[in-house]
């Protein structure tokens, strides 16, 4: 399945990226939640059972959108992050597993002793 976005749109206001695909579905992505979920092998790893939790991104920007030829976008955020190639096919999986991926990140960081999420530099 070829699926490809028919818009994508940075709302710095509400800290959201919007895209919308061509299949008629859509997806509101927090900045946070892509940085934490961001396809590098600094947040993966280099293998299953490897990925490494992002601590402190809840006031991450994304400060720029690079296309990367007609299948994927790079995502620049303000803590100096760029090295995810975010394909359509991942970025429409993120949105389709949104709700389970975030409250997989909150108890990730509930077990790590953040009950709650911390802030930068802690």
């Amino acid at each position: 399945m070829d699926i490809t976005p028919s818009e994508i749109r940075l709302r710095r206001k509400s800290r959201l990226l919007s895209v919308a695909f061509d299949d008629g579905s859509s997806f509101d992505f927090p900045f946070e939640y892509l940085r934490v979920y961001s396809p590098s092998a600094e947040v993966k790893g280099h293998g299953p059972g490897q990925e490494v939790l992002q601590l402190g991104k809840q006031d991450v920007e994304i400060t720029a959108i690079e296309p990367v030829g007609h299948y994927a976008v790079r995502l620049v955020f303000s803590d100096g992050h760029n090295t995810g190639l975010f394909t359509w096919k991942y970025l429409y999986e993120l949105g389709n597993e949104q709700a389970d991926n975030w409250q997989r990140y909150l108890d990730r960081l509930k077990a790590a002793g953040y009950a709650d999420r911390p802030k930068p530099g802690h």
